[in-house]
């Protein structure tokens, strides 16, 4: 028996590097919250399926090998597969790495103590004769790890949600015992962590100010931020809700009772699980028909989305806009450059030309800078205070964001990829001198819409590119469609698998002066190798 036990050392140790993919992958997915884990392995058979030990069936062999042969030929193969494995995941990506939190490690003890259930089982019952059935099963629960982890995962569910309600819970005592602080909700399809951190910098111009940290928009996220950064020095605190279905922006609104909304956009982000357009309207606007009867809410009048709603809330209603100048506040005269935007505001009632300068490029950010300007003139902070505050604004990751590597200029809108921000992230490429270079793989959960959309996108694409690197050779496939339709020429365009080989091509493709856009950068989940 000893013997046995020595040569199941590298299969549980194969196993340990397979779990920790496994939890990777279960924690991009929600920890499988709306069946999103199952589901992606229902979409990725070949993922799951044709992995380096998925020849363990050989083990059947034993039936006909002495069983000292057997173990040795057992350890060999499991030492061999780990080798195989671990080259394998050196050349994978991780975009974001597994967050190995409480939860995680309370999710390894689980899975481990299945296969110690398994093994301990095999060696009570312990017989020389069978070891051949003790390697199939224990090999085919290697094989299957997606899946134990999965049974891991629900069997965790009721302790996961006794630590939910604990610190959910302590967040609501401590909110209830901040009586002065005052909560701004912020939600919308897009653009959403980006209003989120220019309103933080505008309002800090006056006002103590604390938003949820990078996109930390759910309820894990916003319970997280009040019990570890909320302080009792904090005036306002704004929180960014995202969802995925309606109700979301509901329960996340009746956790902080926000006071003030800011409502973005209404686009086709997450479509697929929303299920239609008018269910994401219904859904964003939660955070409106949230807001007390004494609340401000921010929405944009050149979004037919929300001008055709219907509210069904009496709270005050402040509108921005650009191209509609019925608004409480529009900007005119915007230029756009490579090193930054500075249009005029004018507000209802007052003819005056105020002038404003912000580092942010694109469009897209005059608006979330708008909204930042008429919440904080709402609030009492002044003109000048506000361009003031606008000017300090920072700019934000992987939101347009401007950054070197090496000689390149890399236009990194790697978290912002929709319809609507893509076409202003390719208008921002193209005010850039030099040679202009896309990286991309395509917008996703856009449901029956994401070939028609990735095609426009295409399009919209040859008209400013000299080169596209497509990262995903399926994925991407309306996206070169849209390419060709555009008259691009098919020698430009380069197919990888893996976005780290874009920057190694970028080095062949550069001209004298270069200017990147990365949009785009789907999680480790959808990845194609």
């Amino acid at each position: 028996m000893n013997y046995f036990i020595l040569s199941l050392i590298p299969a549980l140790i194969y196993n340990l590097f397979k779990m920790k993919k496994s939890f990777h992958m279960l924690q991009q997915n929600w920890y499988n919250d709306d069946q999103r884990y199952f589901k992606w392995l229902l979409k990725n058979p070949y993922k799951v399926l044709l992995q380096p030990d998925m020849f363990f069936i050989m083990f059947i062999a034993g039936l006909f090998l002495d069983s000292k042969l057997l173990m040795i030929f057992y350890a060999l193969f499991y030492i061999t597969t780990t080798i195989i494995y671990k080259k394998e995941l050196k050349k994978e990506q991780n975009k974001k790495p597994l967050a190995f939190t409480k939860r995680v490690r309370r999710l390894l003890v689980t899975t481990n103590i299945l296969y110690l259930i398994l093994i301990l089982g095999f060696l009570l019952s312990y017989q020389e004769e069978n070891i051949t059935y003790y390697y199939l099963i224990i090999s085919l629960t290697i094989y299957i790890n997606y899946f134990v982890v999965m049974a891991a995962n629900f069997i965790n569910k009721p302790w996961e949600k006794s630590v939910y309600y604990y610190y959910f819970n302590k967040a609501k005592k401590k909110l209830k015992n901040m009586s002065n602080l005052k909560v701004i909700g912020i939600t919308g399809s897009y653009g959403k962590t980006s209003s989120k951190n220019i309103l933080s910098d505008i309002l800090n111009i006056k006002y103590d100010c604390l938003p949820s940290p990078k996109n930390f928009n759910t309820t894990y996220g916003l319970m997280i931020t009040i019990n570890n950064h909320l302080d009792k020095f904090t005036e306002y605190f704004i929180a960014e809700m995202g969802a995925f279905k309606r109700g979301e922006i509901k329960t996340l609104c009746n956790f902080v009772k926000p006071k003030y909304g800011i409502l973005t956009s209404i686009g086709t982000a997450h479509l697929d699980s929303f299920g239609s357009r008018e269910n994401i309207q219904k859904g964003k606007f939660e955070l409106i028909e949230s807001l007390p009867s004494d609340g401000i809410a921010i929405l944009n009048r050149d979004d037919e989305w929300q001008v055709s709603y219907k509210l069904k809330n009496n709270c005050k209603v402040l509108w921005i806009g650009i191209d509609n100048k019925d608004a409480d506040v529009y900007a005119t005269n915007i230029k756009l450059s490579k090193d930054g935007t500075n249009f005029d505001c004018i507000f209802k009632g007052d003819n005056t030309l105020y002038h404003f300068e912000t580092k942010l490029l694109g469009k897209a950010n005059v608006y979330n800078i708008l909204a930042g300007i008429m919440l904080g003139y709402a609030l009492g902070i002044t003109i000048e205070e506000l361009k003031l505050g606008v000017l300090k604004v920072k700019p934000v990751e992987h939101r347009l964001e401007l950054k070197k590597y090496l000689d390149i200029n890399i236009i990194d809108d790697a978290y912002n990829s929709n319809p609507v921000g893509a076409k202003m992230a390719i208008d921002v490429l193209n005010m850039m001198p030099g040679k202009k270079i896309v990286v991309t793989p395509g917008m996703i959960e856009l449901k029956d819409k994401e070939y028609e959309l990735n095609l426009e996108f295409g399009k919209q694409i040859a008209l400013v590119a000299d080169e596209v690197i497509l990262v995903g050779k399926e994925q991407t496939k309306p996206i070169y469609e849209g390419l060709l339709l555009g008259h691009f020429k098919e020698n430009n365009i380069h197919i990888i698998n893996d976005v780290k080989e874009a920057f190694q091509l970028m080095q062949k493709l550069k001209g004298k002066e270069t200017y990147v856009l990365l949009e785009n950068d789907l999680p480790d989940i959808f990845n194609e190798k």
